[in-house]
């Protein structure tokens, strides 16, 4: 006879799942949302501190080269604007710039400054609140709240591990790339019985089901199949085909202290085949509705350091792209990278609040509007003139 599982172990499997933000706090790296209308937007965390100046360079600066006598050299960069280039390792997005479908936004960062721990400047990034409140949950949370309409599989978290962005009381779902209940027809069926004693373990354990299966119908039969950032990128456009309007998930690997050279150029290849994976799967008419922005907890120091690395910094970048993005431009005021032009004469200064810009993005790829991103997606925040990101 198969043995029936219990309530417990039934959740201990649904949670590899990321499956019930009502079951349990560990929310994926991989969430989703939907909303109505057709825009959709996915936000790439950039987790370790991307180095804005090694991605976007800033070779018309005559103090780069003297920052960075290792980095700056190497693999001619492809140009953007005649001042910056692009990292030689983000070379395939080139047609998606010549498109006007690629953007960047230079200069950005949250409120976090000084201490440049990846934890607490994460907490603000996906917090995005001037002080740490795990209370208030995620900005991206907060956002799908807003939107009229909103229900489970409008937002939608991937990946493994904890994505706080998406944390609060708005209804999303979440799935991890290798998550599978693996449980015979005969178990569910005793599984739903011990289940429908509880409503919350019920709700909890149909949704687990329902994402193990990740809608095998529609699914390629490659899809299980490759990097898990690739399989991340296919499973969130999958879910962008259908209801899903919002998804969120995390790439690790942006934190360059030694050789960044190579360490970037992995991350970057990641970053890569994930943004090319959501374009050719999404199809012409989505990928025509989507935004897919990037964000890092802090960039990196403006000189290089003995390791041919890079230290914890404060001034980064965003990255912007999609079908919908106003493109072929690098948004924001340069400082320079003069001494005494760097914040505390070592990082990139700051010119603008990477919220405000994300403010920008969520008014026109939910409709949101300007009083409510001020006072409840990011409370107390001045958003400012519109930059003009998107079309």
């Amino acid at each position: 006879m198969t043995d029936i599982p219990t309530r417990r172990q039934v959740l201990n499997r649904a949670l590899a799942l990321g499956c019930s933000a009502a079951a349990s706090p560990l929310l994926t790296p991989l969430s989703l949302a939907q909303t109505p209308g057709q825009n959709r937007l996915v936000v790439i965390i950039l987790r370790g501190g991307m180095d804005a100046i090694d991605v976007i360079r800033p070779y018309g600066d005559p103090d780069y080269r003297l920052a960075r006598p290792t980095l700056a050299v190497g693999s001619a960069q492809p140009d953007l604007d005649g001042f910056f280039g692009l990292h030689p390792a983000f070379k395939n997005l080139m047609p998606l710039w010549k498109k006007g479908e690629l953007a960047f936004v230079q200069a950005v960062a949250t409120p976090y400054r000084n201490k440049r721990s990846h934890f607490d400047g994460q907490d603000l990034l996906e917090g995005g609140l001037v002080k740490h409140d795990a209370a208030r949950g995620g900005w991206l949370n907060r956002a799908v709240q807003l939107v009229p309409g909103a229900e489970m599989q409008t937002a939608f978290g991937l990946g493994q591990g904890v994505q706080r962005v998406l944390v609060g009381s708005a209804p999303v779902a979440h799935w991890a790339p290798d998550a599978d209940l693996s449980l015979s027809p005969q178990t569910l069926d005793r599984a739903r019985q011990v289940m429908s004693e509880d409503p919350e373990f019920s709700q909890a354990f149909a949704q687990a089901v329902a994402l193990s299966s990740g809608g095998a119908r529609d699914r390629k039969p490659e899809q299980g199949k490759g990097p898990s950032h690739v399989n991340i990128a296919r499973y969130a456009a999958e879910q962008l085909r259908g209801d899903t309007r919002v998804v969120t998930f995390s790439l690790n690997g942006w934190d360059t202290h030694r050789d960044q050279s190579g360490g970037l150029a992995r991350a970057a290849d990641r970053l890569t085949q994930a943004i090319l994976t959501l374009r050719n799967e999404l199809g012409n008419a989505i990928w025509d509705k989507t935004t897919i922005v990037t964000m890092s907890e802090f960039g990196r120091t403006v000189a290089e350091n003995g390791s041919r690395g890079t230290d914890h910094g404060t001034g980064g970048a965003m990255i912007l792209t999609g079908g919908a993005v106003r493109g072929g431009r690098v948004f924001g005021d340069w400082p320079g990278l003069a001494e005494a032009q760097l914040f505390q004469g070592r990082d990139l200064m700051p010119t603008a609040d990477v919220r405000e810009m994300t403010g920008w993005v969520l008014k026109w790829a939910l409709g949101l509007n300007t009083a409510d991103l001020e006072r409840q997606v990011f409370p107390g925040l001045q958003l400012g003139s519109d930059p003009g990101f998107l079309l």
